[in-house]
């Protein structure tokens, strides 16, 4: 008798747990908060894109679909979803920051993923970065390292770009143009700074190219003299 009693109290308790849990999977998202930074991504665009999600109730959301769906979209870097109880779905929403442009129609952010948006007019300022199909990570890098390099001399970077043989040209702020060329960047970069101090500080307006491809030291190329009415300047 004891043992059925206790199938019987045991058969009560699954069943009740089962009614409960189907009624809890037909709970519907009633409340969905999105987070983060954003400029380029509207939070009704965003809760508008997952409703096709949330169809099972809040038990069943699909909620890595959704990260799936919401990451593909071109200003969207990283995407967290969860359920907060008793009904509403947490999205939270990092887009993209863009460091540099890639070619004509593309942008690459910090970890030299290329992506595309139509809604790119404010960010058309940033330096031009060029380069073969798998070049864009390691042109990030070196886009990186030289701009650190250059700062401190008061240069910027304008261009970027690296050929099928993996040589790399750059121009700078005010057009002049710095050939780095494929090995001992640091070194090269070294020596640049080492004869921007000594010799090119005041005389960047004069300069035209820089050639660091040499084993030790650089060459350098000036623009020439405007002539006018007969007269050097």
């Amino acid at each position: 008798m004891n043992r059925v009693l206790i199938l019987s109290g045991a058969a009560v308790v699954l069943a009740a747990a089962v009614q409960a849990y189907l009624v809890l999977e037909r709970i519907p998202v009633q409340r969905i908060s999105v987070t983060g930074d954003l400029e380029h991504t509207r939070a009704e665009a965003v809760q508008a894109m997952v409703q096709p999600a949330l169809a099972g109730g809040f038990l069943n959301a699909d909620l890595q679909r959704i990260r799936t769906e919401l990451e593909a979209l071109p200003w969207i870097y990283r995407v967290s979803v969860r359920r907060k109880w008793p009904n509403a779905l947490e999205i939270n929403v990092a887009e993209q920051l863009p460091i540099a442009r890639w070619g004509t129609d593309g942008f690459l952010n910090h970890e030299g993923e290329v992506f595309r948006s139509s809604n790119s007019e404010q960010w058309q300022s940033l330096p031009i970065l060029r380069g073969p199909e798998g070049a864009a990570r390691s042109l990030v890098a070196s886009y990186q390292r030289l701009a650190d390099t250059l700062r401190p001399l008061g240069l910027a970077v304008q261009q970027l770009s690296v050929d099928e043989r993996a040589q790399v040209n750059a121009q700078l702020s005010g057009g002049v143009e710095l050939a780095l060329g494929g090995d001992d960047f640091k070194e090269r970069m070294q020596r640049l700074v080492t004869v921007y101090h000594s010799e090119l500080a005041g005389r960047m307006a004069e300069v035209q190219r820089i050639d660091l491809r040499y084993a030790s030291g650089i060459a350098v190329a000036f623009r020439e003299p405007v002539q006018v009415a007969g007269s050097e300047l």
